[in-house]
C-alpha cells in the first residue's frame, strides 16, 4: 500500500516532468516552424543561389560544387527539421501520461540506486545527460517486464549488467494526475490490467506497452531467432505483442532498418485498419501490410480469376450435399501439403526432359513460330542446363527470330494497305519515332542527307536518292514494327509458355501424374479431383488451394521472384496458412526473419498448419537452432466466465488460463422460431446499447446467414447496423453483423451468436469456427438457438452458462 507521503512525492515529480515537457514543447515549436520555413525557402530559391556556367572546365567544376553545397544545406535543414518534429511529437505523446512504470535499480559494485521511470518514449533533461523517462524499449526497461524486486540482470550492447531491483511501481496517469499507484511483484500488476481490460473495445487496437507480460516481452525482444512461432490462446495478446515487437525492432535497429522493410501478412483488409494505429502511437511508421490473397492477385489476377480463401470456406461450410464435395475437401488437403510441394518439384524436373507446352506466336491468323518449333528448340539445348536457363535461351532465340520475321513481313501485301490509310501526323510521327530507335538513326540520317541533296540540286538527277522509295521503306518499317511490338512484349513477359496447360497436364490421369510427379500414392477420389481442377482451369479460373501451387510451378519454370529488401516478416492467424504457403514465403523473402502468430484452436480452414505441438511442421522450415517456439496460455480478452465457457469447447482447452476479471456467465437464449429469435435479439441489442456497450457484434456462421440476420434485425427497427463482408475496408465502432471468419483477431464488448443451434453447428469440423465466434466477446456473450443447441454446448457442464427459455 502506498502511503500518503509517497503519493504526494510522486505527484510532485509528475508535475515537474509535465512542466518540463510543456517547456520543451514550447521551445521546439518555433524551431520546428523556423526549420520548415528555411527548408521551404531553400527549395524555392535553390537555383537563384546557383550560377550555371559550363563554358570552361573550371566554370563547370565551380557550378558543380555550388549545386552540391546548396543541396547539402537543404539536406541538413530537412534533417534537422525531421529530428525536431520527431522530438516534438514524442513530447506530445508523453504529455497526457509521461510514464507508466518505475524501477529502482542498483548495479552491482555501486553504492547507489537509480530511479528509472519508463514511458512510451524517452525524455532527457535540459543537460542532455539525465534521463527523466526511459523508452520502454531500452535494455534497462526490460527489467520492469521480466523481474520482481530482487537480483536482476539485463543485456546491453556492451554485455550483461547485474544488480538489484529495489522497487517496482506502476502508475495510471491521466491529464497530469496520478489516478492510481501501486507497487507490484513478478508480473505487471493485476490492478492495472483490470482497469485496462475493463474498458470497452475500440475501433483500432491500442498499444499495450504498459501491460506487457513477461512471456510477451520475451517474444518482443527476441532478436536472435530466424523463426518465431507463437501459439497463443484466443485473447492472449499475441498480435499486440507482435506489433510491439515491430516497434522494438525499429527502435533497436533504427540506423539500418526502415518500416518498409517489415511486412505483415494479415487475415483480411479490414484487419489492416484495426491494427493501423498501434505503431504510430509509439512514434513509428507503419510497416507494409497486405494479405496473401492480395499478393496472389498481384501476380496472377491479370490472367486468371482466383478464388479467395473466404469463398473456399463458404463452400466447405455450405455445400456438403453437392456432388464432388468430398473430393474437393481431399483436394484442398493434398494441394496444401508438403507432399504436393515435392510433387511439383519432381514435375519441374520431368519437364526438363519432356512435356513442356508452349503457345504458338500468331500474327494475322497464322503461326509465325509454332509451339512445336519452340518445343523442338527448347529440348535441343543441353539437358544439364536448369529449366529456367533454357527458358531464357528460348526467349532470346524467339526475339531474334521475330527480328528476322519482321524484316520479311515488310514486303507483305497487307503493309501496302496499311500505308494507304496513314495520315500526315502519322507520317511525321514515323520519322520522329524511327530516329529514336536503335539501328535506325544512321538510316534516317541518310534519308535527310539525300533530301538535302535533292532540294539543293547538288548532284545530277541520276545520282539523287530515290526519295519516294526511301519514304515507303521507312513507313513499311514503322508499320510492321508497331504490329510486332505486342509480340515482342509477350515474349519478354514469357507469355509463350502455356502455364495453364502445364498445370492442367498434372491432372490428365492417375498414371501420368505418378510418372510426372514421382508420386507413389495419390489422395482418394483423385479422378474427381482432376476433373474439378481441369474444369476450373478451362474457364481460366483457379481454386484457392491451387493458387499458390500454380504460382510456385510458374516460378520453378520462369524464375523465382525474390525480395531481398524485406528483413522481417510477420504472419498473423498463421494456423490458416498451409505448409506449401510457408515454403513459398521462405523462398520469396530469403533474407527475412519470420514471426508466425496463431491459435490452432481457431484453425477454421481445411489446410490449417498446427502451431501448437512441439513438433509443428513449421519447425522444419528453418534450422532448428534458429527457431524459437512460444506458448501463450493466459487469456486476457474475455471475462473469466466467458473463458471458462469457451475453453471447455476445445479438446485440450484446460491449458487455457483465464484472467481474473469477473462478469456475467454466457447466456443461451432459446427461441421457438426465426421471428421470435429476431425479436429477442433486437431487444437484447437495444439493452446492450443502453448499458453503454459501443462495440457489439452479431456473429453468423456464413456470409449468406449474415445477410439474413442483417435483414431480419433491420426489419425490426435495429438502427445503425453495419453489414460486414469480405470487401469491407475499415473496422469501426458500433453494431456489426459479421461472419465468424471475418471476426478473427478482432474483439467486441458484446457478442451475439446468431445461430447456436445443432442445425448450424453439428459437424466436428465446425467446432473451431464456433469457438472462434464465441471468443470475440470481452464482456458479454449471448447465444441464440432455435430447437436443440449445438452439441458443443450440450456437452458442457450446465454451470458454465445460463439459459433463457
Amino acid at each position: 500500500m502506498i502511503n500518503a507521503k509517497d503519493w504526494q512525492q510522486e505527484q510532485e515529480r509528475l508535475e515537474l516532468i509535465t512542466q518540463k515537457l510543456h517547456s520543451r514543447i514550447v521551445e521546439l515549436e518555433p524551431e520546428v516552424d523556423q526549420l520548415h520555413d528555411q527548408a521551404a525557402d531553400i527549395r524555392k530559391r535553390f537555383w537563384e543561389e546557383v550560377t550555371v556556367n559550363t563554358s570552361t572546365q573550371e566554370d563547370f567544376e565551380e557550378t558543380f560544387f555550388t549545386i552540391k553545397q546548396q543541396a547539402a544545406v537543404l539536406s541538413e535543414r530537412e534533417r534537422s527539421h525531421r529530428q525536431r518534429v520527431q522530438q516534438w511529437k514524442s513530447m506530445k505523446r508523453l504529455l497526457p501520461s509521461p510514464y507508466f512504470g518505475r524501477i529502482d535499480f542498483q548495479e552491482d559494485g555501486l553504492g547507489f540506486s537509480e530511479e528509472v521511470y519508463i514511458g512510451v518514449s524517452s525524455f532527457v533533461d535540459a543537460d542532455g545527460m539525465s534521463f527523466l523517462v526511459y523508452d520502454w524499449r531500452t535494455p534497462i526497461a526490460s527489467l520492469y517486464y521480466d523481474y520482481s524486486p530482487g537480483a536482476v540482470s539485463f543485456q546491453t550492447p556492451g554485455g550483461n549488467i547485474a544488480g538489484t531491483m529495489k522497487l517496482k511501481r506502476q502508475y495510471r496517469i491521466r491529464d497530469g494526475q496520478i489516478r492510481n499507484l501501486f507497487d507490484s511483484s513478478l508480473t505487471i500488476g493485476d490492478e492495472l490490467l483490470q482497469q485496462v481490460l475493463g474498458k470497452g473495445a475500440d475501433a483500432q487496437m491500442k498499444s499495450i506497452v504498459a501491460t506487457i507480460q513477461k512471456e510477451q516481452n520475451a517474444i518482443i525482444r527476441n532478436d536472435k531467432s530466424r523463426m518465431l512461432i507463437v501459439q497463443g490462446a484466443a485473447g492472449s495478446g499475441k498480435t499486440s505483442a507482435a506489433l510491439q515487437r515491430v516497434a522494438y525492432l525499429l527502435y533497436k535497429h533504427r540506423d539500418n532498418l526502415k518500416a518498409d522493410q517489415v511486412v505483415l501478412f494479415s487475415p483480411n483488409p479490414m484487419y489492416n485498419s484495426y491494427v493501423s494505429t498501434v505503431l504510430p502511437e509509439l512514434g513509428e511508421e507503419n510497416m507494409q501490410q497486405t494479405t496473401f490473397q492480395e499478393y496472389l492477385e498481384y501476380w496472377l489476377g491479370s490472367s486468371l480469376r482466383l478464388e479467395d480463401p473466404f469463398d473456399q470456406l463458404e463452400y466447405v461450410l455450405t455445400e456438403q450435399s453437392t456432388p464432388g464435395y468430398e473430393a474437393r475437401l481431399n483436394g484442398i488437403q493434398y494441394k496444401s501439403s508438403e507432399a504436393y510441394l515435392k510433387a511439383l518439384q519432381s514435375y519441374a524436373s520431368w519437364l526438363g526432359r519432356e512435356g513442356m507446352q508452349f503457345h504458338s506466336i500468331r500474327f494475322r491468323d497464322r503461326d509465325l513460330i509454332s509451339a512445336e518449333q519452340m518445343k523442338s528448340k527448347f529440348y535441343s539445348y543441353d539437358a544439364s542446363l536448369r529449366l529456367i536457363n533454357r527458358v531464357v535461351l528460348l526467349q532470346e532465340w524467339l526475339l531474334r527470330e521475330l527480328t528476322l520475321l519482321e524484316r520479311k513481313e515488310r514486303e507483305e501485301a497487307w503493309v501496302q494497305e496499311e500505308l494507304n490509310y496513314l495520315d500526315n501526323d502519322q507520317y511525321a510521327e514515323a520519322y520522329k519515332s524511327l530516329r529514336k530507335e536503335d539501328g535506325v538513326f544512321e538510316f534516317a540520317e541518310q534519308y535527310v542527307e539525300a533530301y538535302n541533296k535533292l532540294i539543293n540540286n547538288r548532284q545530277q538527277d541520276e545520282d539523287v536518292f530515290d526519295f519516294a522509295q526511301q519514304e515507303e521503306e521507312l513507313l513499311r518499317r514503322m508499320v510492321v514494327k508497331e504490329q510486332f511490338r505486342p509480340l515482342r512484349q509477350g515474349v519478354k513477359r514469357l507469355s509463350f509458355i502455356d502455364m495453364v496447360g502445364l498445370y492442367a497436364q498434372l491432372f490428365d490421369d492417375d498414371a501420368a501424374y505418378r510418372e510426372m510427379a514421382s508420386e507413389a500414392e495419390v489422395p482418394g477420389l483423385w479422378a474427381e479431383i482432376c476433373k474439378q481442377t481441369k474444369e476450373k482451369l478451362s474457364r481460366f479460373e483457379l481454386f484457392y488451394e491451387d493458387t499458390t501451387p500454380y504460382l510456385y510451378l510458374k516460378e520453378l519454370i520462369e524464375g523465382v521472384r525474390t525480395n531481398t529488401e524485406v528483413r522481417y516478416l510477420f504472419v498473423d492467424e498463421g494456423q490458416d496458412y498451409s505448409m506449401f504457403q510457408y515454403e513459398f514465403l521462405r523462398k520469396l523473402f530469403p533474407r527475412a526473419r519470420m514471426t508466425v502468430l496463431g491459435d490452432f484452436g481457431q484453425a477454421i480452414f481445411t489446410q490449417a498448419t498446427n502451431l501448437h505441438e512441439t513438433d509443428s511442421p513449421l519447425i522444419r522450415l528453418y534450422d532448428a537452432a534458429e527457431t524459437s517456439q512460444y506458448f501463450l496460455v493466459r487469456s486476457y480478452r474475455s471475462t473469466r466466465e466467458i473463458v471458462d465457457f469457451t475453453k471447455s469447447l476445445l479438446p485440450g482447452g484446460e491449458e487455457i488460463v483465464p484472467f481474473e476479471r469477473s462478469g456475467r456467465k454466457p447466456l443461451l437464449s432459446k427461441a421457438g422460431s426465426n421471428e421470435a429469435r429476431a425479436e429477442r435479439m433486437a431487444a437484447d441489442l437495444a439493452a446492450l446499447q443502453a448499458e453503454g456497450f459501443a462495440s457489439i457484434a452479431v456473429i453468423t456462421k456464413t456470409a449468406a446467414e449474415s445477410s439474413d440476420a442483417f435483414e431480419a434485425l433491420t426489419a425490426r427497427g435495429c438502427q445503425a447496423l453495419r453489414h460486414i463482408t469480405k470487401n469491407t475496408p475499415n473496422f469501426e465502432k458500433g453494431t456489426q453483423v459479421i461472419p465468424a471468419y471475418l471476426a478473427k483477431g478482432v474483439e467486441f464488448d458484446a457478442v451475439l451468436i446468431y445461430d447456436a443451434s445443432s442445425r448450424a453447428y453439428h459437424r466436428e469440423s465446425e467446432r473451431k469456427l464456433f469457438y472462434t465466434a464465441c471468443t470475440r466477446a470481452m464482456h458479454r456473450l449471448i447465444l441464440y438457438a432455435i430447437g436443440e443447441p449445438t452439441p458443443f454446448i450440450q456437452a458442457l457442464d450446465t454451470s458454465l452458462y445460463e439459459v433463457e427459455e
